[in-house]
């Protein structure tokens, strides 16, 4: 399926991974509806331009307000996207609260540190949220009996580097997941695909302070002070594209790792979207480590 013309719908779009698949899809054609808690830049890092003035002239961008955690903020938005546009025919969950928006700034703690209400939070946007956004947006794929829906997650879910630390965001990403592959099996039928990304590690808005302040734990604890090798924001965008393109008929309820995909298809590995300043660090290291 070419996405020439075809309406998607893109929550947290605003900056990072949001901001770049926006660019991606209108790249390819496409009708964006773009929606975010705020517009303005944070005044974190990598989040100082103003995105939306980018888009300001774009007819094929609809750039809203959104609090996903309100169904009438939903149900508004939903309402004025069909009036822009007439119809969805892909839906990119990429909205979420992120572990250092509970735990500023490193977001790293216990899971006895942790409250209920903190818990609650986090899934009212990544689970709640997200089933709101599908239940409202779906409709349209419904009715033509074809469409794609792409969760983004993370590939912690399954709780295979516990040392993170990341309750409850991963508990609620986990619940996302879940989610997206009932989906998959209840929308197949109706000719539509639900699908799961996996970003890898990624500088996104913040990143910069958590990493410091995770380096000092790490050092704290006799750990190395180097993080991983952070991904470019861009680099979840030609996978998000693919599943774009599929339905019910095609690829479906697959948890997919998008630089697994990258490399397997063509578009490169870390020395392709890692970050640069990242690259040189992990370079010095590797040179003193052979001389």
């Amino acid at each position: 399926m070419s996405l020439e013309g075809k309406v998607v719908l893109i929550t947290g779009g605003a900056r990072g991974m949001g901001r770049e698949y926006v660019r991606g899809f209108l790249n390819e054609g496409a009708k964006v509806v773009a929606t975010d808690l705020s517009w303005a830049p944070s005044g974190f890092s990598s989040d100082d331009e103003p995105f939306i003035q980018e888009l300001a002239d774009n007819p094929n961008v609809l750039a809203e307000v959104m609090d996903l955690t309100v169904d009438s903020h939903v149900k508004r938005v939903y309402q004025v996207a069909m009036d822009r546009f007439g119809t969805i025919d892909v839906i990119v969950n990429n909205a979420g609260m992120r572990q250092r928006d509970l735990y500023p700034p490193h977001g790293s703690v216990t899971t006895l540190e942790t409250s209920v209400g903190d818990w609650q939070r986090m899934f009212d946007t990544h689970v709640f949220g997200t089933l709101r956004v599908i239940q409202s947006f779906v409709q349209p794929m419904l009715e033509q009996g074809r469409g794609s829906i792409v969760n983004v997650a993370s590939d912690g879910y399954n709780g295979w580097r516990p040392s993170s630390r990341e309750m409850p965001y991963q508990a609620a990403k986990a619940g996302m997941v879940t989610m997206a592959l009932y989906l998959a099996h209840e929308l197949q039928p109706r000719n539509i695909a639900v699908n799961v990304l996996l970003p890898g590690h990624t500088r996104s808005t913040g990143s910069d302070e958590q990493e410091a302040q995770r380096a000092k734990l790490r050092a704290a604890t006799g750990g190395s002070s180097r993080g991983s090798t952070r991904l470019s924001p861009a680099h979840v965008v030609p996978l998000a594209r693919y599943l774009a393109q599929q339905d019910g008929s095609g690829i479906t309820a697959q948890v997919i790792k998008a630089m697994e995909w990258n490399a397997q298809n063509g578009f490169g590995g870390l020395e392709t979207w890692g970050y640069a300043p990242d690259l040189a660090q992990l370079s010095e290291i590797s040179g003193r480590a052979s001389s």
